[in-house]
């Protein structure tokens, strides 16, 4: 399963709540990315100069990393990408990636939510944990990123019936609740 949406959006939550009720290990290339920029290890080095721009750390970086992920023992019943893909060229390595072991999508879940509304999230999180790529300038970026490229991967993903959308917007619970009918009752036959 994937979670997409825009940055702000909820996916990291959502992601968590998800892994918890369906038994499943979720993947965020933006804690592993964070994780690698806090431990200053080479990787984090690299990413962080693009993270800080608000740009998306390069393909070849993140594609070798999400490979090695799922090929750890913790993905066999199944896993939850938050963070991936992010580009069309992503997918075209995550369908080879899945090919590779005879794993398949099941769903794409996009969290939907307005863009003002976005920015007044990240604003309130850069706040909260004085994160050096949520000022204004940046988070602005980040959503034109979204919407020019990543919007790209729904589409891809829409024209294989496997998107379902759900609000991002309102109550954690409440947008859990929306999450949980969504998965269940999965993508609607075009």
């Amino acid at each position: 399963m994937l979670i997409i949406g825009p940055p702000g959006s909820g996916k990291g939550t959502q992601a968590e709540r998800i892994s918890e009720r369906l038994g499943v290990v979720a993947i965020s290339t933006g804690d592993i990315f964070r994780a690698n920029v806090k431990g200053e290890t080479p990787l984090g080095v690299e990413a962080k100069k693009y993270m800080d721009a608000g740009d998306f750390v390069p393909d070849s970086v993140t594609n070798r990393m999400v490979r090695d992920r799922l090929a750890e023992a913790d993905v066999a019943t199944g896993f939850l990408l938050d963070g991936y893909p992010r580009t069309t060229a992503q997918v075209d390595e995550l369908d080879a990636i899945l090919a590779e072991t005879h794993e398949k999508l099941d769903v794409v879940l996009q969290l939907t939510a307005d863009d003002e509304e976005l920015v007044q999230r990240l604003h309130g999180r850069a706040v909260e944990t004085g994160r050096s790529d949520d000022n204004e300038e940046v988070i602005r970026h980040r959503l034109a990123l979204y919407h020019e490229q990543t919007s790209a991967v729904v589409g891809r993903y829409a024209e294989r019936n496997m998107v379902v959308d759900v609000d991002g917007i309102g109550d954690i619970d409440a947008v859990t609740d929306r999450v949980m009918r969504a998965i269940k009752e999965g993508p609607k036959a075009l």
